[in-house]
């Protein structure tokens, strides 16, 4: 991945900012509140090109690195995190293309996620199946040149409003197979494929989180990703690692909208004739809030710099987002604390912070599985 230019970099963080001044914060409290779909501002950021931030310039995309790519995704969680929803589960089918597709699949494809027209999503957890990815049930049966795929995903990001997704089913119907027999398939919605029940949840409102239904839907042999059955459970751990990037630079976002509310309301706020900002435990709660952040923020930028560089980055992307989402509960709640009654009701957003920080700890992986990953790195590279 290319490294982007700082005069690239400044630009698009601009722009990004810009809108989520001018168009996101004022409407985002009304959005996670009352529920529709904010359809103008996922088009907005589809003109904006950040559905392809990432995708090589030569398929239509910004082709920019995974540092700029985390910096837009603080700067889009600090208006309102459920924007980042639609362009995160996007990148993964995206990422999944551009690094294991064939040429053919690439130039099909990839333009069209890039600008927008096609909007993907990651058809990868099912009722019974989460984070022990080997052991989901969907399958995939090869007739002639299609495979007929029945099966249930659920807690789809963009499941009703995406259109086509990166589907992970089993195509060898061996139960020894395990992860082996796992293949991964763009999968465009048609008959057979469609939306389930929507799910309500306690925080990341306002988009789409639903189940999906596979009910003898035929998919071409020729959308295996890479045209290589079996390799879909290490495509999709692959993907789900730029994910983790993601999801920490979320927290990273959340975080800093928290702890500016935070700051601002501590510096307003009087009792007792003194401004509670004066106040030295009120002070050191922000003084830890702010160094959680930035070491949650520098945690999430060394993981993106060294996937730039084409370094492995497992071992920090996921201390990054365990880091980052752990961190992003604790500075919620203590904007919360510093906001005293006020925080607790809707009329100011850091009830919304709060609701909306679970999410990082248990997207992308749950913050249990973060803590195998980085064990299992670290008894490799402390081996007696």
């Amino acid at each position: 991945m290319p490294k982007a230019s700082e005069e690239a970099r400044t630009q698009i963080l601009a722009t990004v900012r810009e809108f989520v001044r001018r168009d996101v914060t004022p409407v985002a409290s009304q959005h996670d509140e009352a529920g529709p779909y904010p359809s103008d501002l996922v088009d907005k950021m589809a003109e904006m090109g950040l559905f392809g931030i990432t995708i090589p310039e030569e398929y239509g995309g910004l082709g920019l690195d995974y540092t700029t790519y985390a910096m837009v995704f603080e700067e889009l969680a600090r208006g309102w995190l459920s924007l980042t929803g639609p362009i995160g589960t996007h990148s993964i089918l995206s990422y999944a293309i551009n690094k294991y597709g064939t040429e053919d699949q690439k130039r099909e494809w990839l333009p069209k996620l890039a600008s927008g027209e096609m909007r993907a999503g990651l058809a990868l957890t099912e009722p019974g199946s989460g984070s022990d990815v080997a052991s989901l049930r969907t399958t995939a049966v090869r007739q002639g040149d299609h495979f007929v795929v029945t099966g249930n995903k659920l807690f789809i990001t963009n499941g009703r409003r995406g259109n086509v997704f990166m589907l992970l089913a089993r195509t060898d119907p061996d139960p020894s197979s395990s992860h082996r027999g796992i293949s991964a398939f763009i999968a465009e919605k048609g008959p057979g494929f469609t939306a389930g029940r929507d799910l309500d949840k306690l925080g990341y409102r306002g988009v789409d989180t639903s189940e999906l239904v596979f009910q003898d839907y035929r998919v071409p042999a020729g959308r295996v990703i890479g045209l290589q059955e079996g390799q879909g459970f290490y495509q999709v751990m692959d993907a789900l690692e730029t994910g983790r990037i993601n999801i920490a630079a979320r927290a990273v976002g959340v975080a800093t909208a928290a702890f500016e509310a935070a700051i601002q309301y501590a510096q307003k706020r009087v009792t007792f004739g003194r401004p509670i900002a004066e106040r030295q435990a009120i002070q050191f709660m922000l003084a830890d809030m702010a160094t959680k952040i930035q070491a949650a923020r520098l945690m999430t930028y060394d993981a993106a710099a060294k996937k730039d560089s084409g370094e492995r980055f497992d071992l920090e992307a996921a201390m990054a987002k365990l880091f980052a989402s752990e961190m992003c509960a604790q500075v919620t709640m203590d904007a919360m604390r510093v906001h005293g009654g006020y925080g607790y009701i809707k009329d100011l957003p850091i009830e919304r912070y709060y609701r909306e920080a679970p999410l990082m700890i248990i997207g992308e992986g749950t913050n249990e599985i973060q803590r195998l990953v980085i064990a299992r790195n670290l008894l490799k590279k402390y081996q007696v």
